[in-house]
């Protein structure tokens, strides 16, 4: 009995002390809300401060550059074929792909056995005919001559006449020897009408022999010809390519064996849109001789041209969009035709533009400037050109200091502490100060050979709006070209 009192008396005292705890704690609980509403209550809230990257709006001005892509043509391009159908029998060393030839050098010769027989057989007929010419003119001086002496026999029978008649009349004479006499004049008349009948024969023969001759001139130097043609000489100094015969091979008539390319006269052309287009137009509407450069990237190397814009191309093109337009190089070094190429284009100089990041420009053309307080006000701006990852801009932003960098939590009304690249940080007080970050998309550069092929891909795929494609060429035409929108791409087009 004396445990169980105890046992109870212990649990009563435990009860008790733990009662004692539980209300000391919650009157520590209350007071401490009570402190922690009383401080809160009292403390003013702080504005949050963005850190922004700001820089100054300063007009220039600026020979804004277009970007494109283009492909090396010679202006000199000559289709070598074989004259003639023969059996090619002696060849020239440099008559290969990439051979270098001059004017006037020769390149090949097709067998000349059956031109030089036709040679000769014109030549033959052309004696022929000049023996001819020969004999005609031996009969017509024959001709000529017996003509003469009829008419030498004609007089004196005329004269014989004459005397018979005047002795008839005096009564010496007989009519017999007057009949004899006139049949003797006639007889003389005949034999002249028929020596002139062979005058006009061997004229006739003349004639015929002189036409002979001639034809047979003809015949000789269609012969020399087509034996001339039996050998192939280069036209102008360039290059050989796509040559397709050998020695001893056979060719027929206008087979095309070769392709004659002059490497000192290249041009290169290149296609604008409309809106690129229209910048390089002077007032009266015609292309101006703008400055261009054209750049090939070979596995680290560099090959740089220069060159002027000469004209353009008449129509479109079926299925093409914009102008094609050729430019004329300064110099080829290094660069052969089916180059693909860089082309950069020295647009007309702008003034009073304002060169900014790309990353300041809103998608509805307006900036964020600073003003009083370092507080934000959003200025709507006309944007003139995109220059990679800058943009040219015209707009009442002289002199402000404007954010390179817009991100969603920057706008109008929004206190920041600039950042300016001369002066670094400021010295304001950097508690509470929440740095942006700035989401830009992954870019990556492209080879030309890349690049080419989703040029190509998005202007021939018919499927993709306008629009869309005009923004999708920009964005190929920069240097540096989003990861995403290639990967797209590269996923339509199997590569």
């Amino acid at each position: 009995m004396r445990f169980l009192g105890r046992s109870l008396v212990a649990l009563f005292l435990l009860a008790l002390t733990v009662g004692l705890l539980g209300w000391a704690a919650q009157i520590s609980f209350s007071a401490l809300e009570a402190r922690q509403a009383r401080d809160g209550g009292s403390r003013p809230a702080r504005e949050r401060v963005l850190a922004a990257n700001v820089l100054t709006a300063t007009p220039q001005t600026i020979a804004p550059v277009l970007t494109t892509f283009g492909e090396v043509r010679a202006r000199r391009v000559l289709e070598l074929r074989a004259p003639t159908a023969g059996r090619i029998v002696e060849l020239s060393d440099r008559f290969e792909d990439g051979g270098q030839v001059e004017a006037g050098q020769f390149l090949l010769r097709i067998d000349p056995a059956g031109a030089e027989a036709d040679v000769a057989v014109a030549r033959a007929d052309l004696s022929g005919a000049e023996a001819e010419l020969r004999d005609a003119t031996r009969a017509l001086d024959l001709a000529q001559a017996e003509l003469a002496g009829a008419e030498a026999q004609r007089d004196l029978q005329s004269a014989a006449l004459q005397r018979q008649r005047d002795l008839s009349q005096r009564g010496v004479g007989s009519t017999s020897a007057v009949e004899a006499a006139q049949l003797a004049l006639s007889s003389a008349e005949s034999t002249i009408l028929a020596k002139r009948g062979a005058i006009a024969q061997a004229q006739t023969r003349i004639d015929s022999a002189e036409l002979a001759i001639e034809r047979a001139r003809i015949a000789v130097d269609t012969a020399l010809r087509d034996l001339a043609d039996r050998e192939l000489t280069a036209e102008f100094d360039g290059q050989l390519s796509d040559v397709s015969i050998l020695a001893g091979g056979l060719v027929s008539a206008n087979e095309q064996i070769a392709t004659l390319i002059d490497p000192d006269a290249l041009e290169v052309a290149f296609r604008l849109s409309a809106a690129q287009h229209s910048r390089l137009l002077d007032d009266r509407g015609n292309l101006i001789g703008a400055p261009v450069r054209a750049i090939l990237d070979v596995q680290g190397l560099t090959i740089e041209a220069t060159g002027l814009i000469t004209r353009e191309s008449a129509s479109v093109g079926e299925g093409q969009t914009g102008r094609l337009v050729f430019a004329t190089l300064d110099t080829t070094q290094g660069l052969r035709p089916g180059d693909f190429l860089r082309i950069e284009v020295e647009e007309p100089v702008l003034t009073a533009a304002i060169r900014l990041p790309a990353t300041a420009l809103s998608a509805q053309s307006s900036v964020l400037v600073l003003g009083d307080e370092d507080r934000l006000s959003e200025i709507v701006v006309t944007l003139l050109r995109r220059q990679g990852d800058d943009v040219l801009v015209s707009g009442d932003i002289a002199g402000r200091e404007v954010v390179a960098e817009r991100t969603a939590a920057l706008g109008a009304g929004i206190r920041v502490r600039p950042l300016r690249p001369e002066a670094g940080t400021s010295d304001t007080d950097t508690s509470d100060v929440a740095q942006v970050r700035v989401e830009t998309p992954t870019l990556m550069t492209l080879d030309p050979e890349r690049r080419a092929r989703l040029v190509a891909f998005v202007e021939n795929n018919s499927r993709i709006p306008d629009p869309v494609k005009s923004r999708m060429l920009t964005q190929l035409a920069d240097e540096q070209v989003p990861t995403e929108m290639v990967e797209r791409l590269e996923s339509r087009i199997g590569g």
